[in-house]
Protein backbone atom coordinates (compact mmCIF):
# COMPACT_ATOMS: atom_id res chain seq x y z
CA UNK A 1 0.00 0.00 0.00
CA UNK A 2 1.22 3.17 -1.21
CA UNK A 3 1.29 6.27 1.92
CA UNK A 4 0.67 10.01 0.11
CA UNK A 5 1.95 12.52 2.19
CA UNK A 6 1.33 16.33 1.63
CA UNK A 7 4.45 18.19 1.44
CA UNK A 8 4.03 21.65 -0.65
CA UNK A 9 2.59 24.27 1.72
CA UNK A 10 4.47 27.52 2.54
CA UNK A 11 4.27 26.45 6.49
CA UNK A 12 3.11 30.61 6.96
CA UNK A 13 2.36 30.20 10.78
CA UNK A 14 5.57 28.46 11.47
CA UNK A 15 7.38 31.13 9.19
CA UNK A 16 11.18 31.08 11.16
CA UNK A 17 11.68 28.23 10.39
CA UNK A 18 10.36 28.25 6.56
CA UNK A 19 12.26 31.29 5.57
CA UNK A 20 14.77 29.04 4.46
CA UNK A 21 12.90 25.68 3.93
CA UNK A 22 10.13 23.81 3.50
CA UNK A 23 8.33 22.66 6.45
CA UNK A 24 8.24 19.06 5.90
CA UNK A 25 12.19 19.56 6.55
CA UNK A 26 12.31 21.38 9.92
CA UNK A 27 14.14 19.00 11.70
CA UNK A 28 13.45 17.26 15.13
CA UNK A 29 16.46 15.71 16.60
CA UNK A 30 18.04 16.34 13.87
CA UNK A 31 15.44 14.84 11.83
CA UNK A 32 12.94 16.27 9.04
CA UNK A 33 9.59 15.65 10.64
CA UNK A 34 8.81 14.17 7.37
CA UNK A 35 11.50 11.41 8.15
CA UNK A 36 9.26 10.91 11.30
CA UNK A 37 6.22 10.76 9.88
CA UNK A 38 8.05 8.35 7.13
CA UNK A 39 9.58 6.03 9.97
CA UNK A 40 5.96 5.64 11.86
CA UNK A 41 4.43 3.88 8.47
CA UNK A 42 7.56 1.96 8.32
CA UNK A 43 7.41 0.54 11.56
CA UNK A 44 3.96 -0.71 10.18
CA UNK A 45 5.35 -2.09 6.81
CA UNK A 46 4.22 0.61 4.47
CA UNK A 47 7.59 1.33 2.64
CA UNK A 48 6.13 3.01 -0.89
CA UNK A 49 5.76 6.50 -0.51
CA UNK A 50 4.49 9.58 -2.55
CA UNK A 51 5.14 12.93 -1.63
CA UNK A 52 3.18 16.28 -2.89
CA UNK A 53 6.22 18.59 -3.18
CA UNK A 54 5.19 22.35 -3.51
CA UNK A 55 7.51 25.19 -1.95
CA UNK A 56 11.15 24.60 -2.06
CA UNK A 57 10.06 21.16 -3.29
CA UNK A 58 13.62 21.11 -5.24
CA UNK A 59 15.02 20.42 -1.42
CA UNK A 60 12.81 17.74 -0.87
CA UNK A 61 14.22 16.21 -3.84
CA UNK A 62 17.73 17.16 -2.83
CA UNK A 63 17.25 16.07 0.73
CA UNK A 64 16.40 12.56 -0.54
CA UNK A 65 18.94 12.63 -3.39
CA UNK A 66 21.61 12.63 -0.86
CA UNK A 67 20.10 10.60 2.06
CA UNK A 68 21.93 7.22 0.78
CA UNK A 69 25.10 9.15 1.02
CA UNK A 70 24.82 11.18 4.25
CA UNK A 71 23.65 7.96 5.72
CA UNK A 72 26.48 5.62 5.11
CA UNK A 73 30.35 5.93 5.51
CA UNK A 74 31.92 6.16 1.69
CA UNK A 75 35.32 6.64 0.06
CA UNK A 76 35.76 9.27 -2.83
CA UNK A 77 38.66 8.96 -5.60
CA UNK A 78 39.20 12.32 -6.21
CA UNK A 79 41.72 11.23 -9.54
CA UNK A 80 38.70 8.39 -10.75
CA UNK A 81 35.76 10.80 -9.33
CA UNK A 82 34.35 7.02 -7.81
CA UNK A 83 32.26 6.28 -4.98
CA UNK A 84 32.83 3.54 -2.82
CA UNK A 85 30.40 2.66 0.03
CA UNK A 86 31.79 1.69 3.21
CA UNK A 87 29.21 0.66 5.26
CA UNK A 88 25.15 -0.06 3.49
CA UNK A 89 22.37 1.17 6.51
CA UNK A 90 19.35 3.43 4.73
CA UNK A 91 16.19 2.87 4.73
CA UNK A 92 13.73 0.45 3.08
CA UNK A 93 11.84 2.95 1.27
CA UNK A 94 10.81 3.73 -2.19
CA UNK A 95 9.76 7.56 -2.19
CA UNK A 96 7.97 9.07 -5.90
CA UNK A 97 8.54 13.25 -5.56
CA UNK A 98 5.94 14.72 -7.11
CA UNK A 99 6.02 18.36 -8.44
CA UNK A 100 2.32 19.59 -7.47
CA UNK A 101 2.65 23.34 -8.01
CA UNK A 102 3.56 25.95 -6.04
CA UNK A 103 -0.15 27.53 -5.45
CA UNK A 104 -2.34 23.86 -5.78
CA UNK A 105 -4.82 22.90 -2.81
CA UNK A 106 -4.20 19.71 -0.69
CA UNK A 107 -7.23 17.95 -3.26
CA UNK A 108 -5.25 19.44 -6.50
CA UNK A 109 -2.19 17.56 -5.19
CA UNK A 110 -4.08 14.65 -4.56
CA UNK A 111 -5.37 14.98 -7.98
CA UNK A 112 -1.77 15.28 -9.71
CA UNK A 113 -0.13 11.96 -7.85
CA UNK A 114 -3.03 9.86 -9.25
CA UNK A 115 -1.02 7.98 -12.37
CA UNK A 116 1.54 7.02 -9.58
CA UNK A 117 -1.39 5.48 -7.07
CA UNK A 118 -2.83 2.72 -9.57
CA UNK A 119 -5.81 0.79 -8.61
CA UNK A 120 -5.48 -0.23 -4.44
CA UNK A 121 -6.37 1.70 -1.36
CA UNK A 122 -3.44 4.30 -0.24
CA UNK A 123 -2.93 6.10 3.06
CA UNK A 124 -2.71 9.78 2.72
CA UNK A 125 -1.67 12.13 5.88
CA UNK A 126 0.27 15.95 6.02
CA UNK A 127 3.40 16.69 6.19
CA UNK A 128 3.59 18.15 9.87
CA UNK A 129 1.69 15.69 12.03
CA UNK A 130 3.67 12.47 14.23
CA UNK A 131 1.45 10.00 16.01
CA UNK A 132 1.55 6.76 17.49
CA UNK A 133 -1.51 5.40 15.92
CA UNK A 134 -1.70 1.39 14.51
CA UNK A 135 -0.88 2.03 10.81
CA UNK A 136 -2.46 -1.13 10.67
CA UNK A 137 -5.25 -1.03 12.85
CA UNK A 138 -6.56 1.98 10.74
CA UNK A 139 -6.30 0.02 7.40
CA UNK A 140 -8.27 -2.72 9.57
CA UNK A 141 -10.36 -0.57 10.46
CA UNK A 142 -11.36 1.02 7.01
CA UNK A 143 -11.95 -2.07 5.43
CA UNK A 144 -13.81 -3.80 7.61
CA UNK A 145 -16.11 -0.39 7.08
CA UNK A 146 -16.32 -0.75 3.52
CA UNK A 147 -16.27 3.31 3.19
CA UNK A 148 -14.48 5.02 0.49
CA UNK A 149 -12.31 7.37 3.00
CA UNK A 150 -11.52 6.55 6.70
CA UNK A 151 -10.40 9.87 8.74
CA UNK A 152 -8.49 9.11 11.94
CA UNK A 153 -9.85 11.77 14.68
CA UNK A 154 -8.03 12.88 17.56
CA UNK A 155 -8.84 15.21 20.46
CA UNK A 156 -7.09 18.49 21.16
CA UNK A 157 -8.30 22.07 22.32
CA UNK A 158 -9.06 24.65 19.81
CA UNK A 159 -7.86 25.67 16.74
CA UNK A 160 -8.82 23.21 14.45
CA UNK A 161 -12.14 22.25 12.91
CA UNK A 162 -13.79 19.69 14.84
CA UNK A 163 -15.93 16.57 13.69
CA UNK A 164 -19.42 15.73 14.35
CA UNK A 165 -20.71 12.48 14.44
CA UNK A 166 -22.96 10.00 15.92
CA UNK A 167 -22.31 8.15 18.95
CA UNK A 168 -23.56 5.42 17.34
CA UNK A 169 -22.29 5.68 14.15
CA UNK A 170 -18.50 5.62 12.16
CA UNK A 171 -19.56 8.07 9.44
CA UNK A 172 -18.60 11.77 10.00
CA UNK A 173 -21.82 13.92 10.12
CA UNK A 174 -20.18 16.83 9.18
CA UNK A 175 -17.37 19.37 10.08
CA UNK A 176 -17.54 22.60 12.26
CA UNK A 177 -15.80 25.50 12.71
CA UNK A 178 -13.18 25.56 15.86
CA UNK A 179 -13.59 26.95 18.94
CA UNK A 180 -11.98 28.60 21.66
CA UNK A 181 -13.64 25.77 24.03
CA UNK A 182 -13.18 23.11 21.90
CA UNK A 183 -12.16 19.64 23.62
CA UNK A 184 -14.01 17.87 20.42
CA UNK A 185 -12.57 15.72 18.08
CA UNK A 186 -10.64 16.91 15.34
CA UNK A 187 -9.21 15.73 11.60
CA UNK A 188 -5.65 14.44 12.56
CA UNK A 189 -4.95 13.52 8.99
CA UNK A 190 -3.80 9.56 8.84
CA UNK A 191 -6.32 8.68 6.13
CA UNK A 192 -7.12 5.03 4.21
CA UNK A 193 -8.59 6.12 1.06
CA UNK A 194 -9.69 4.43 -2.03
CA UNK A 195 -8.60 5.85 -5.38
CA UNK A 196 -12.60 7.18 -6.12
CA UNK A 197 -12.26 9.63 -3.99
CA UNK A 198 -10.16 11.78 -6.27
CA UNK A 199 -12.88 11.87 -8.47
CA UNK A 200 -14.12 14.11 -5.81
CA UNK A 201 -11.72 16.34 -6.09
CA UNK A 202 -12.15 18.88 -9.56
CA UNK A 203 -8.20 20.72 -9.62
CA UNK A 204 -5.76 22.15 -8.60
CA UNK A 205 -8.00 25.05 -6.46
CA UNK A 206 -10.02 21.60 -4.50
CA UNK A 207 -9.36 22.01 -0.94
CA UNK A 208 -9.33 18.05 0.03
CA UNK A 209 -10.86 19.08 3.30
CA UNK A 210 -13.68 21.17 1.90
CA UNK A 211 -15.29 19.75 -1.34
CA UNK A 212 -14.46 16.04 -1.52
CA UNK A 213 -14.95 15.57 2.70
CA UNK A 214 -18.24 17.29 2.29
CA UNK A 215 -19.58 15.45 -0.74
CA UNK A 216 -18.25 12.18 1.23
CA UNK A 217 -19.92 12.86 4.07
CA UNK A 218 -23.23 13.48 2.58
CA UNK A 219 -22.89 10.52 1.05
CA UNK A 220 -22.09 8.94 4.15
CA UNK A 221 -18.63 7.45 2.42
CA UNK A 222 -16.27 9.27 5.46
CA UNK A 223 -15.76 6.82 8.27
CA UNK A 224 -13.84 8.02 11.39
CA UNK A 225 -11.28 5.79 13.14
CA UNK A 226 -10.96 6.86 16.93
CA UNK A 227 -7.31 7.66 18.19
CA UNK A 228 -7.09 8.07 21.70
CA UNK A 229 -3.17 7.88 22.45
CA UNK A 230 -0.69 10.49 20.95
CA UNK A 231 -1.04 13.27 18.30
CA UNK A 232 1.08 16.26 18.01
CA UNK A 233 1.32 18.68 14.25
CA UNK A 234 3.53 21.24 14.26
CA UNK A 235 1.70 24.21 13.21
CA UNK A 236 3.72 26.77 14.68
CA UNK A 237 7.18 27.53 16.43
CA UNK A 238 6.16 26.52 19.66
CA UNK A 239 4.93 23.29 18.52
CA UNK A 240 8.52 22.61 17.38
CA UNK A 241 10.02 23.19 20.61
CA UNK A 242 7.17 20.65 22.36
CA UNK A 243 8.15 18.27 20.28
CA UNK A 244 11.77 19.09 20.28
CA UNK A 245 11.65 18.56 24.15
CA UNK A 246 9.61 15.54 23.89
CA UNK A 247 12.65 13.84 22.05
CA UNK A 248 15.51 15.16 24.14
CA UNK A 249 13.46 13.82 27.33
CA UNK A 250 13.53 10.31 25.67
CA UNK A 251 9.45 11.17 25.96
CA UNK A 252 8.61 11.01 22.36
CA UNK A 253 5.92 8.90 22.05
CA UNK A 254 5.46 8.70 18.26
CA UNK A 255 8.89 6.75 17.86
CA UNK A 256 7.73 3.41 17.68
CA UNK A 257 10.25 2.22 15.49
CA UNK A 258 12.52 1.20 18.31
CA UNK A 259 10.17 -0.91 20.04
CA UNK A 260 7.23 -3.92 19.36
CA UNK A 261 4.71 -2.81 17.42
CA UNK A 262 1.41 -4.04 19.49
CA UNK A 263 -1.76 -3.07 18.24
CA UNK A 264 -3.25 -2.88 22.20
CA UNK A 265 -0.27 -0.90 23.17
CA UNK A 266 0.08 2.02 20.37
CA UNK A 267 -3.40 2.27 18.12
CA UNK A 268 -6.07 0.79 20.62
CA UNK A 269 -9.51 -1.32 19.74
CA UNK A 270 -11.45 1.47 16.86
CA UNK A 271 -14.67 2.45 19.43
CA UNK A 272 -16.77 3.05 16.37
CA UNK A 273 -19.48 1.04 15.22
CA UNK A 274 -21.01 0.79 11.71
CA UNK A 275 -22.89 3.01 9.64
Amino acid sequence: MKVVIFAGGYGTRISEETVTIPKPLVEIGSMPILWHIMKIYSAHGLNDFVICCGYKGHMIKKYFLDLFHRSNDITIDLRTNAVEVRRVATEPWRVTLADTGLETMTGGRLKRVRDYLGDESFCLTYGDGVSDIDIQALIAFHRKEGAKATVTAVRLPGRFGALDFAAESARVKGFREKSAVDGHLINGGFFVCEPSVIDYVEGDATVWEQEPLHRLVAEGELAVYHHTGFWQNMDTLRDKHVLQEMWDSGEAKWKIWDRPVVADDIGAAPKATAR
